[in-house]
C-alpha cells in the first residue's frame, strides 16, 4: 500500500486511463499562484472544469491562473481550451511545441497520427528544460523526459522530493514509446530517462496514469524489465502500440460498429506504421487488432459492435 501525505497547496485529482491525472497547486489563504498540471481528454472537459471549480471553492481560490503540460498527448492537454476560455489561464508547454501549437500543425502534434482529438488552444509560456517554474507555493525543476514522447517533460520538487512523472515511469511501467513507430530512437530515451529519475531523492511519484506511488526503486525496476522486453524484439513495441491506441479510443467510444472501428483504424497513420512494423497487410491487420483486444479481455464483440470492457 502506498501511504503518503501531500504537502500543503497540492491535490491530486487522479484520473484513469482516457483522462491523465492532474495534479492542482494553489497558494495560501486565496493569494498566489493556482496552477493545474494537465488537463485530461476533450470528452472529459466538463468534468476537469467542474474539478478545477469545486477546488477554487474549497479553498477560496478566485481563479486558475496557470495550466502546465508536461506533454501534448490528447489526455494531457484535451481541457486545455475550455479552462482557458473559463479562467483565462495562461498556457505552459514544453519549449520544442513551440512552433506546432502557434501554427496548429497536426502533422507535427500527434493528434492526427494517433487519431484522437484535441480542441485547439494558444499557449504564452514554454517549459524550458533546465530551468524552474513556481506552481502554488513550491518551485519546480523542468527536466527533459523523452521516450514516450520525445518533448516531454517531467516536474521535481526537491525539498518535498516529489516528481510528477508524467508518462515517463508508472508503477507498472511506462507510456507506449511512440517514437519507434515511426522509424525514430525511442528506447534508449526511455533508459536515459530512468537514469535520471534514479538519480533523483524521491519520496512520491505522481505518474499521468494510476495511483501516486512511493516505493521508486521497484518501480524503476519493472519499467527496465518492462523496456527490455519490447527492445529485444520491436514487433512487441508494434504490437502493443496499437492495441492501446486501440484500446484508448474504445475507452471513449464505450461501444461501436465494428465497420466504423475498422475504418477508425485504417485511417490512422500510427495504425498504418505498426502495420508496416508487423508485415501485415491492412486486410489482416484490421481482423488482427480487435480480435488482440478480445482475446486480451480488454474488449468483446457483441453482435456488430466491439465494446469496452473495463
Amino acid at each position: 500500500m502506498n501511504l503518503f501525505t501531500l504537502p500543503p497547496g497540492m491535490e491530486i485529482f487522479e484520473r484513469g486511463w482516457l483522462s491523465a491525472n492532474n495534479i492542482f497547486l494553489y497558494g495560501d489563504g486565496g493569494e498566489g499562484d493556482v496552477s493545474l498540471v494537465d488537463t485530461g481528454y476533450c470528452a472529459h472537459q466538463n468534468l476537469t472544469l467542474n474539478l478545477v471549480k469545486n477546488a477554487l471553492l474549497k479553498h477560496g481560490l478566485p481563479t486558475l491562473n496557470k495550466i502546465i503540460n508536461t506533454h501534448l498527448h490528447s489526455d494531457h492537454c484535451g481541457g486545455n481550451a475550455a479552462l482557458s476560455k473559463a479562467y483565462h489561464s495562461d498556457i505552459y508547454i514544453p519549449s520544442a511545441e513551440d512552433i506546432a501549437v502557434q501554427t496548429w500543425n497536426e502533422d507535427l502534434l500527434s493528434y492526427r497520427n494517433l487519431g484522437q482529438d484535441c480542441p485547439r488552444f494558444s499557449h504564452k509560456h514554454l517549459l524550458i528544460p533546465g530551468q524552474e517554474i513556481s506552481l502554488g507555493l513550491y518551485v519546480w525543476q523542468i527536466l527533459a523526459a523523452p521516450g514516450h514522447d520525445p518533448h516531454s517533460v517531467m516536474l521535481y520538487q526537491a525539498d518535498h522530493r516529489i516528481l510528477i512523472s508524467a508518462d515517463a515511469l508508472w508503477e507498472e511501467g511506462f507510456g507506449v514509446v511512440f517514437p519507434e513507430l515511426w522509424g525514430k530512437s525511442g528506447f534508449e530515451e526511455v533508459a536515459q530517462t530512468l537514469d535520471l529519475i534514479e538519480g533523483l531523492q524521491i519520496d512520491l511519484v505522481i505518474p499521468g496514469h494510476g495511483h501516486p506511488f512511493t516505493d521508486v526503486a521497484k518501480a524503476l525496476g519493472v519499467a527496465r524489465s518492462r523496456l527490455d522486453y519490447l527492445a529485444s524484439d520491436g514487433d512487441r513495441n508494434a504490437r502493443h502500440g496499437a492495441k492501446v491506441l486501440l484500446k484508448y479510443k474504445l475507452l471513449e467510444w464505450r461501444s461501436m460498429e465494428i465497420d466504423k472501428v475498422i475504418q477508425w483504424i485504417s485511417a490512422t497513420p500510427a495504425m498504418l506504421a505498426a502495420a508496416q512494423q508487423l508485415n501485415m497487410e491492412m486486410d489482416e491487420f484490421v481482423k488482427w487488432l480487435p480480435q488482440a483486444l478480445v482475446k486480451s479481455d480488454a474488449a468483446k464483440l457483441e453482435g456488430e459492435c466491439l465494446v469496452n470492457v473495463d
